[in-house]
């Protein structure tokens, strides 16, 4: 179980995620550049009884388009606008600007302003402190105070499914694991996929190793560490490797794409969100499954409650059970083991599998 005293600090991230498809499409009438060098969208509205007002949305570095984390916001983002009338800014944080960022938004008088990414935690618990009548809310991180909401996931219980689905699917009986940065917040990545291995074969053999080390962030946008990394594992018997390493995942399916090339039978393991539909059609071929974080759901249903004035502090955690998680199914290459797959999950929604956290 996640662990509500830990204080996630400001650091550079940008863990693989992206825009996932159950999100609706963006109705807005377009986007115009700020002074502040964001973008503000006015949408229509959705009919809905709910209406939104003027909000602020502060992504992590990359913005928009970064095929991750960022872009599964920007769904949930999107969705909201369509629906309830919202008037957003968008700013993009570029590595140290956090406090800047959130006295913008003050200043303009948002009603509601969104962190996308534990960075902004520092500086969020500080404006919000200061601003008790703003609402906020912050993916990844635990709330620093009474008027924001921290979304959180379980990422252990998603990495269990593929876990379970890479030891189901392996014919080595030896997969691996790349995390961008060794924190707790990627070993759990980790210890849900040991634990989903294991509960399959027992004696199964599983590489691991993190981009670089905590404190320095830098693993996430690492492509090229990532191949070298996967290209080794794959040398050494492993047949099926899944990364928790954002932009760094690329590096991954090159590797499995040139070891399949060279007539080694391998796969990959995506994170976040079917990677099998956003990553390039050379590589979505080398993809068994990805491990699915719904931060577009989180986002919403944030946007939602403050459209509908019931927004709450605190922090709301996301999990397997409430669809918050889950494994994708893109491809059909786990068709054969569909049955299975949905015995476990089943077993992590009702408790009868309890999974693993570095998190308490």
């Amino acid at each position: 179980m996640l662990n509500k005293k830990i204080k996630l600090t400001a650091a550079v991230m940008a863990l693989g995620l992206i825009a996932a498809a159950c999100g609706s499409d963006d109705t807005s009438g377009g986007a115009a550049t700020t002074a502040g060098g964001g973008t503000e969208t006015t949408a229509a509205g959705g009919g809905s009884d709910c209406k939104g007002g003027d909000m602020t949305v502060l992504f992590d570095l990359k913005g928009r388009g970064d095929k991750s984390f960022n872009d599964s916001a920007a769904v949930g983002l999107d969705k909201a606008k369509a629906e309830f009338g919202y008037t957003a800014t968008e700013n993009v944080r570029a590595g140290s600007d956090e406090a800047e960022l959130f006295k913008k938004a003050v200043d303009a008088k948002q009603a509601l302003i969104v962190g996308v990414g534990f960075a902004f935690g520092e500086a969020m618990t500080a404006s919000a402190t200061e601003n008790p009548d703003v609402h906020y809310a912050i993916v990844d991180s635990n709330s620093g105070a009474a008027n924001v909401s921290g979304l959180l996931f379980k990422a252990n219980e998603g990495s269990y499914l593929v876990g379970a689905a890479a030891a189901l699917k392996s014919t080595t009986g030896h997969i691996g694991f790349i995390g961008g940065v060794d924190i707790p917040l990627i070993q759990d990545f980790y210890l849900g996929y040991e634990a989903g291995a294991k509960s399959v074969k027992a004696d199964i053999t599983i590489d691991k190793q993190y981009i670089s080390p905590a404190g320095d962030f830098s693993g996430f946008g690492a492509p090229d560490k990532a191949k070298t990394i996967a290209a080794k594992m794959y040398q050494d018997g492993a047949d099926i490797v899944y990364h928790a390493a954002g932009g760094s995942g690329d590096g991954l399916f090159s590797a499995a794409k040139e070891a399949n090339d060279a007539g080694n039978k391998v796969w990959a393991i995506g994170v976040d969100s079917d990677q099998a539909l956003t990553s390039a059609a050379d590589l979505a071929p080398y993809i068994l499954t990805s491990m699915i974080k719904h931060v577009d759901v989180a986002v919403y249903e944030t946007m939602k409650d403050h459209a509908c004035g019931a927004f709450k502090g605190g922090d709301r955690i996301f999990s397997v059970k409430d669809g918050g998680l889950d494994y994708a199914t893109t491809g059909g290459q786990l068709d054969d083991v569909k049955d299975k797959m949905d015995k476990i999950k089943a077993d992590i929604s009702s408790g009868a599998v309890v999974v693993p956290s570095a998190q308490g």
